[in-house]
């Protein structure tokens, strides 16, 4: 009963046009092609790492087809008080606009993405600064594989 099952859901699933974006698909050549822009933010070094091993790029611009251009915002703010009014919690917001531009510049799509992090503030400073950089780099990585998708999603849609 149970292999009759699973050859059904297997039937219904082939049948509803569904296609998985990785596996077996012809997208890593295009999103290997891609070139990540270093990005001047604080935070960006760890985006950029990361979206260059998602895309599976080696990190250099000589020979890439295409060009990602991010722009990426930080603000922390403080969202808990102790009674003497010092902040026990930060949350950091990560804010990343990006362009695909092709080798001669033209523009290709944008794209948005936003991430939020928070951390504690702990008696240690060290401790605290710790956990601030660990939040904006989990964070940051999370945005790159938004970004990937994205891209890999427009990529898709583009071959059609």
């Amino acid at each position: 009963m149970r292999k009759l099952a699973a050859l059904a859901a297997c039937l219904l699933t082939a049948a509803c046009g569904f296609r998985p974006l990785y596996g077996h698909s012809n997208l890593a050549p295009e999103m290997a092609s891609i070139y990540v822009e270093p990005i001047a933010e604080r935070d960006g070094f760890e985006l950029r790492t990361t979206l260059i091993d998602l895309l599976h790029s080696d990190g250099q611009s000589a020979g890439k087809a295409y060009r990602l251009k991010i722009v990426l915002n930080e603000n922390s703010q403080g969202i808990a008080l102790q009674n003497d009014a010092t902040i026990t919690r930060y949350n950091t917001t990560l804010e990343a606009r990006y362009t695909l531009s092709d080798a001669r510049g033209n523009l290709l799509t944008t794209g948005n993405q936003s991430e939020l992090s928070a951390y504690n503030v702990v008696q240690s400073p060290y401790a605290t600064l710790v956990a601030a950089q660990d939040s904006t780099k989990h964070a940051a990585q999370d945005m790159a594989q938004r970004i990937q998708l994205e891209l890999g999603v427009w990529f898709r849609h583009r071959k059609k």
